[in-house]
Order: structure tokens, then sequence, then C-alpha cells
């Protein structure tokens, strides 16, 4: 099986999807190919022999062939003769993290060009790269949130209870998060948050709270769950801690939290997950207050696909490649348009 792994994009996040893509070679047993998206949301097709995190930052990549969209799948030109040709893969897996990758536009792409893929659709992206619909979507399904205020950059904006975290709602890996101890503090916090984004919520901060982090898919209805992990933090996992983790290769440790909250962790994530996210591996990251489980935020596209938490994520990987969602077919007959004409006498 030949995978083409699309990363890159318009994104603050751009430079961890190529760390996360290139960590994948040592992931996936199969042949790889690399579709690069830049700055200008051009296509380039990069060997996988030569890919290194280097030939991005010195704008090398742009010596390799130009890729563009077309049905089925990709073509570049190129060869002595500068002929079309399509470029041979099996699916696509998505791994431009943020926006692009995870807002729905690259989703969206992939299913007007009928192109096979890996990773969450265009309506499942919509709920996950938002955390007020987010919120709203957990609690719709019997998940439970941390209360949370929403604020856009012309309210005004007001903080009963500190500690608070303020979070950029469109972001991930903790860029423009902060922690706020203080009502002086407030404003720089919301000054650092706004930069990135136009829209902020609040959510009471709680020291030392346990965090635990579940990946997993559906396969042929059926649920298959990674280990559950306690990833290592201080107060909360920041941008250089996150960003480590996503070229994150060897297993991680699992941890057991008793009969209760295990099943607690799993059912939430069944929720969750449901059939909007058919077709993707997503990696829920979840706390516990109070012994009750919590939903902290859904990553569509987890960081090196989460493959660390996984036993043998490359069987997890091709089984799900073969229980990929079928697009409903609806058919194109234009009888009311012949029905009008008729009636018209035409």
């Amino acid at each position: 099986m030949k995978i083409a792994v699309v990363f890159g994009g318009i994104s603050f996040e751009h430079e961890i999807s190529i760390v996360s893509s290139i960590a994948m070679k040592d992931v996936l047993k199969n042949e790889l190919i690399y579709i690069f998206v830049d700055k200008n949301r051009e296509l380039y097709e990069i060997p996988s022999s030569k890919i290194n995190s280097k030939l991005f930052s010195s704008g090398e990549y742009s010596k390799f062939d130009r890729v563009y969209f077309k049905k089925d799948g990709f073509y570049k030109v190129a060869g002595l003769f500068k002929k079309e040709q399509n470029i041979d893969f099996d699916i696509v897996l998505n791994l431009s993290h943020g926006g692009d990758g995870e807002d729905g536009i690259l989703a969206s792409m992939f299913d007007f060009y009928n192109i096979p893929f890996v990773g969450p659709r265009t309506e499942a992206c919509v709920v996950s790269s938002n955390k007020f619909i987010t919120k709203g979507y957990a609690q719709s399904v019997d998940v439970k949130t941390l209360s949370y205020k929403y604020f856009t950059k012309n309210d005004k904006i007001e903080i009963d209870e500190f500690p608070a975290i303020i979070k950029p709602v469109k972001l991930g890996s903790s860029i423009g998060v902060a922690i706020v101890k203080t009502k002086e503090e407030l404003s720089y916090a919301l000054d650092v948050a706004f930069e990135f984004d136009d829209a902020i919520i609040v959510e009471p901060f709680i020291s030392g709270v346990k965090e635990y982090n579940l990946a997993g898919t559906k396969i042929a209805g059926e649920f298959v769950f990674s280990i559950i992990e306690e990833p290592q933090k201080a107060d909360f996992l920041d941008f250089d801690k996150k960003y480590l983790d996503f070229s994150r290769t060897s297993k991680a440790k699992e941890v057991d939290l008793g009969e209760k909250l295990n099943k607690e962790i799993k059912d939430s994530f069944k929720n969750l997950y449901n059939t909007l996210f058919e077709g993707s591996i997503i990696r829920c990251d979840f706390f516990v207050v109070d012994n009750e489980v919590y939903l902290n935020e859904i990553n569509s596209i987890p960081g090196s696909m989460a493959n660390y938490l996984f036993e043998d994520f490359q069987t997890t990987f091709e089984k799900l490649v073969k229980n990929l969602p079928k697009k409903k077919f609806i058919p194109i007959n234009y009888d009311y348009v012949n029905k009008i004409q008729v009636a018209k006498g035409k």
C-alpha cells in the first residue's frame, strides 16, 4: 500500500506538521509519498529519501515537482518531455495540523476530487477545530466539559474567578494559551490570545488536575482503542512540550485508572467519535476532577497520529484504510427540470 502523506498548509502549526510527517517514516512500513502544501498553498511532491526539516526552512522544497489536484488524485508535469503524470498512491493520510488540515479545507478538497483519505471529514473538522463548538457538541452527546465563557475581540471581558485559563478558540498545540492568576495579568494574556484568533474561551484553571489521553478509531462498526496515557506535565502542556510530542515514535506507558474511570473515558470517547469522526484516528484528552471525567479537547489529527499509544498502529491503520466511510450516491437525473419543460410545452 502506497500512502500519500499530505502536510504543511497555512496554519500556525505548519512547522509541527512537518515534524509530525517526517516522523511517520519511522512509524509506517509502507511506501510513503510526501505532498507538501506551502505557505502559498502550492503543492510539491517531496521524495521520501530527501525529506528533512531543513528542506522547508531553506525553501529548497520548491526545486521538486509541483503537484495539483485532479479528479481521483494528484498530478504533476514532469520528465524529459514534461508530460502530465498521475502520482501513484492508494490512500492519503491527512497530516496537516491546524488550519487547512483540521479546519476542513483539505478534507473538502479530497472529497471534491474523489480522493480516498484517512482523516476527519469536513463536518468533523468544523466541530473539533473550534473549542466553543466542541463544548456544545460534547454536552449534546452527554460528555461533561469544564464551565467556560466565550468572548470575541470586541466584547467587554470580565472574569469573576482566578486563576483562569485563556484559550484561542481555533488553535491547538497550546498556542496562545495562558494561565492568568490575577486580574493584573489578564490584559497581557488577552493581547497574546487575540494575536492568534478573534475569539477566546475562558475556563477555570484547576492546579494539579489529572489529564489522560485516549486515541482510537472505529473499524467496521467496532471501536479500536489505544492505551490510556497520563502525559507528564507541569501546570499544563505548553507549546514546547507538545511540539516534542509531535515527533514521538516510542511507546507510551499505560495507566490503569480502575474499572470505573477506564470505562467512563472509553464511553466518553465513543460518544464523541460517534459517526462524526468515522474515517479518522483521533485522540481525546480528558480531565478527571473529583472522580468525574471531563473532555479537555478533541485532536482530530493528533501528532504523529498518536502512534505511540497503540500496541500495533500499523495493523490498525491498514484495517481502517479498508473500512473508510463511503460517500452517499446522489442521483442527478434532471427529472424536475424536465417536468418543468414538459409543462411549458418545450
